[in-house]
């Protein structure tokens, strides 16, 4: 499944919608098919036993996101109509804890304009938030398979870089861990373990021009005592 949002460049209420597109081979991806809601970016979508779930948040100026839910990812409902909307929330992503809770890490754009930690349990629709006192751009999470929170997205606290960092969650937390080669334009990293390394692709333009990169990383191992979901790396 590909996912990728239209702009409509001319003068209309209509300003952005999304699409996805499927396949069986990774070639040949078909037609796109419209997903989600008008003016509503559905920004990532991932799945979890059997559905869809993405956050979409309101390009026309409304300020808010929406979570959305799929059983097909053909068809997209909306399944929490204001899931935050203080501090002109954007983009997410979504991981799910052994437990079955939701982790939602959201960038901020507004004022405050840190990133925040969403948690909910089935069927999802009452959630808890804390900040995260950072911002991020481009957030990605991901569940380790020993239990460890891995994220990744743009810091700009001072310099510009797309980097790793641990999630902790209790308290919540961002930890930096590594800093890729990056600057300038630079974020919007995907995340995948495979083959025992972690393979990261990402934009940047530190280079002058700007490109997509794909690096592979060696994780570190997992403390002996912290091993386990939520806790500290």
């Amino acid at each position: 499944m590909l996912v990728a949002v239209g702009a409509n460049r001319k003068v209309s209420p209509s300003r952005h919608q999304t699409f996805a597109w499927f396949s069986t081979d990774g070639r040949d991806w078909g037609d796109p098919t419209t997903i989600g809601q008008e003016n509503f970016w559905l920004w990532r979508v991932t799945w979890h036993d059997g559905k869809a779930y993405g956050v979409g948040y309101d390009t026309a100026g409304g300020r808010l996101t929406r979570l959305y839910r799929s059983t097909t990812g053909r068809t997209f409902d909306v399944l929490v109509e204001r899931l935050f909307d203080e501090g002109s929330p954007s983009e997410a992503s979504l991981a799910y804890l052994p437990d079955e809770t939701c982790l939602c890490l959201l960038r901020r754009d507004g004022r405050p304009n840190s990133a925040m930690l969403g948690r909910a349990r089935p069927p999802y629709t009452e959630w808890r938030w804390s900040d995260l006192g950072v911002p991020v751009g481009g957030p990605r999470l991901i569940v380790l398979a020993d239990g460890r929170l891995l994220a990744a997205g743009r810091l700009y606290d001072g310099s510009v870089r797309t980097s790793l960092m641990w999630l902790q969650t209790d308290p919540p937390a961002l930890k930096e861990w590594l800093k890729l080669p990056s600057g300038g334009d630079t974020s919007y990293p995907g995340l995948v373990v495979y083959d025992g390394l972690l393979w990261v692709s990402y934009y940047s333009s530190h280079e002058g021009k700007t490109s997509i990169y794909l690096a592979k990383v060696k994780l570190p191992p997992a403390p002996a005592t912290t091993a386990t979901q939520g806790a500290k790396p």
